[in-house]
């Protein structure tokens, strides 16, 4: 009996996955550079590589002969991954050791009628950034970056948040004067990230994501224009709403110390279904009641929930396989917190005498 023209003779769709797997191989080996490898992600073990491509071609095998074939491609996509990672930890070594290590921190100060040499130290916002991401390596989470000007489509749409929606107003956003008016703009969160990284990845996904955003509020004693923010996502099948609530208190008392704790009170984001605002005991009163916390013994920290249906189909993954939370909260609004700080502009104008402290 003639095959149709559609299906495919096995054995020439394992020559392919052969070739491709060889290619991948041979194009991750050339990387000189982290930047260089980086750069190929999404063509070596993103959704636009060789293997992910043929992937789509098992439908057109004869069915007897599938499950051998989807077993060699599964192997052949965990070889190459397996691979770039080795590859990323040892160009992410030789940068690391090619790094110039000059202090450019030091500075000639006049001590006593003579000049000596002092070294300045980190901005506790930066500080507080670093201990976040060594916190939540320990936990598990790779740390992410992404681009500080972004398209309406990373920071909005694909964020379930289409053009005149209500919940624009919730970001005051920064345009930019570039393309079709109102396309390109600062970035309002670090959210657009998680975008990118699902895009570029496939699950299971444990990542958090700090960096720089910029929104047109006037600065005032918990707000800034320029602020910081740290976000999280997870995506694995069967994650559920308590995985959530246990990553936001292990989070809390790891940071905070073991007697503050986190609790969830419902709230709404477009990007998350159900939504949560999350609070910590108030670390100015630990629980007591102060007029910071406006006697409740309880501060806002941040917002989580579990990741949209909406959101996945975005970027094309399957919510009925695969399920996850995000969170996310302000840098310099911990930083206030934990040193007591009565107003955030403090952190912004180089003060040496409140910066000389940390």
């Amino acid at each position: 009996m003639e095959q149709s023209e559609k299906t495919i003779n096995p054995m020439d769709l394992i020559k392919k996955i052969e070739v491709a797997l060889n290619d991948s191989l041979e194009t991750i080996s050339k990387c000189v550079s982290i930047n260089e490898l980086n750069s190929l992600t999404v063509m070596t073990v993103g959704k636009k590589s060789q293997l992910i491509e043929l992937r789509s071609q098992l439908k057109n095998v004869e069915v007897s002969a599938r499950k051998e074939i989807g077993k060699v491609l599964t192997d052949a996509l965990e070889k190459v991954e397996e691979t770039f990672k080795l590859k990323q930890s040892e160009l992410n070594l030789i940068a690391e050791q090619n790094y110039d290590r000059n202090d450019l921190t030091e500075f000639w100060a006049k001590l006593d009628n003579t000049y000596k040499v002092k070294t300045g130290g980190l901005h506790p916002v930066t500080e507080a950034q670093w201990d976040l991401e060594e916190i939540f390596i320990s936990m598990g989470f790779s740390v992410t970056d992404g681009p500080e000007v972004e398209t309406d489509w990373y920071n909005f749409e694909a964020l379930n948040i289409p053009k005149d929606h209500p919940a624009r107003g919730m970001w005051d956003t920064f345009y930019l004067e570039s393309g079709v008016p109102e396309t390109v703009l600062m970035r309002t969160h670090t959210s657009p990230v998680q975008i990118r990284v699902m895009k570029c990845y496939s699950p299971p996904i444990y990542t958090v994501m700090p960096g720089r955003c910029f929104r047109r509020d006037t600065p005032d004693a918990r707000h800034l224009a320029t602020f910081h923010q740290i976000e999280g996502l997870v995506v694995d099948k069967g994650i559920t709403f308590a995985h959530l609530a246990g990553t936001i208190e292990k989070f809390t008392t790891s940071y905070f110390g073991p007697n503050i704790h986190a609790r969830l009170r419902p709230a709404y984001f477009p990007f998350t279904e159900p939504s949560a605002e999350f609070e910590i005991t108030c670390t100015v009163c630990s629980g007591v009641g102060c007029r910071t916390c406006s006697m409740t013994g309880w501060i806002e920290l941040g917002g989580c929930g579990m990741v949209d249906p909406e959101v996945f189909f975005a970027v094309g993954i399957n919510p009925e396989e695969w399920s996850g939370f995000a969170f996310g909260f302000g840098i310099d609004r911990l930083v206030q917190m934990k040193y007591s700080l009565n107003d955030m502009r403090d952190l912004i104008e180089n003060d040496l005498r409140l910066l000389r402290q940390f």
